[in-house]
């Protein structure tokens, strides 16, 4: 994936083996991802890569997403593409949640394969595109069906792409997760960015810092930004206002593993997530929304953290909490506004069958 904890290419470059942190340093994350980007206008007269524009074409049913769930960045990507309705534009093929040092693999799988990609690891497709691919094998990342080749795994740009290139293949009611208004545009950037470098990849400061003054920094780094967010979210239903927006979504994949890995595994414990009553309040709203937690796997989530990690949790042992749920208990965020949707636009419909996460992964899905 691109989660900074799962993937190779998410390590210090000089870690090596199962290490995630580095004796003395910070943690740095490697942000070189492939930069090609699926267009509307994009591709080569013959549909391939346009080397000039480093671009393929949008084309429904040519491509497949691989995101594993336990990934926050990539289950970034699982939820834009269902609260979109992308799913019979684009597949979804799904890793299972721990891998080794060389790559992500279709362990749940029949036969341990990728049913639509028939490769068993991620890194086959990275080799047909480079075949001295230097970086880690990151998910989401976007694969070429039609010579199996990775297209891209720049997660931050592949979200956008799916609100904008892909527009002509949204669902009918689709919400608009990017505001028109350049304004609100510029002031949810600047959320973002703030959300993605002091809370999304704040975490795993805090869990890879090689110090103890590395650690601590970043810890209040980390809380500070938490607070802030606190604060927004007392009087505005959501980080721009009162509907969804994909700063919504960037931030959700962080606190919805909070306090199932972060606050223990990582050492981000001056709080849990259930102890900031907005934030905790936010996110149970976002969770009973369809679209957000029906795509979450907490057993998953915990076995990757807990089982690759193993620098940091030697023994690999996963914990048995916390418990889940009160996810589903009433977030009273409803006085705050009812345009969840914005104007025109409505929920996804259920689940794809073969897409649902499994029985007791989820309080959304009983045993």
């Amino acid at each position: 994936m691109n989660d900074a904890a799962s993937s190779p290419s998410d390590r210090p470059e000089h870690a090596k083996g199962g290490t995630y942190t580095v004796k003395g340093q910070e943690y740095v994350r490697d942000q070189r991802y492939i930069p090609t980007r699926i267009t509307r206008d994009g591709g080569a007269s013959d549909g391939g890569h346009d080397a000039a524009s480093d671009t393929y074409p949008v084309e429904p049913g040519r491509y497949r997403l691989v995101a594993a769930r336990a990934c926050p960045w990539a289950n970034r990507s699982i939820i834009v593409r269902r609260l979109l309705g992308l799913e019979d534009a684009i597949s979804l093929g799904l890793p299972g949640p721990t891998h080794d040092e060389r790559s992500w693999t279709f362990d749940l799988d029949p036969d341990g394969k990728d049913p639509v990609l028939g490769i068993e690891r991620l890194q086959e497709a990275f080799f047909k595109r480079d075949p001295g691919y230097p970086r880690g094998i990151t998910v989401p990342a976007i694969v070429d069906t039609r010579d199996g080749a990775v297209v891209t795994n720049d997660f931050a740009q592949i979200t956008l792409d799916l609100m904008t290139e892909w527009a002509e293949h949204h669902r009918e009611g689709a919400p608009r997760l990017l505001p028109d208004d350049p304004d609100e545009r510029a002031e949810m950037d600047a959320v973002m960015q703030r959300v993605y470098t002091e809370v999304n990849n704040g975490v795993y400061r805090c869990g890879f810092a090689g110090s103890q003054e590395a650690y601590e920094a970043a810890y209040d780094r980390l809380f500070t930004a938490l607070d802030w967010l606190e604060e927004r979210l007392a009087d505005r239903r959501y980080l721009m206002g009162d509907h969804l927006t994909e700063a919504d979504v960037r931030l959700f994949t962080t606190l919805v593993r909070f306090d199932a890995v972060y606050h223990g595994h990582f050492k981000c414990n001056r709080n849990k997530l259930t102890e900031m009553p907005h934030l905790w309040a936010h996110a149970r709203d976002l969770f009973q929304t369809p679209g957000f937690g029906d795509t979450v796997d907490f057993v998953q989530i915990k076995r990757h953290y807990y089982v690759v990690h193993n620098d940091i949790n030697p023994t690999q042992i996963v914990p048995a909490g916390p418990a889940l749920d009160g996810w589903l208990e009433p977030h009273g965020r409803e006085r705050l506004g009812d345009k969840t949707w914005g104007d025109g636009g409505t929920a996804p419909g259920p689940v794809r069958g073969g897409e649902r996460v499994a029985a007791g992964h989820n309080p959304l899905y009983a045993a």
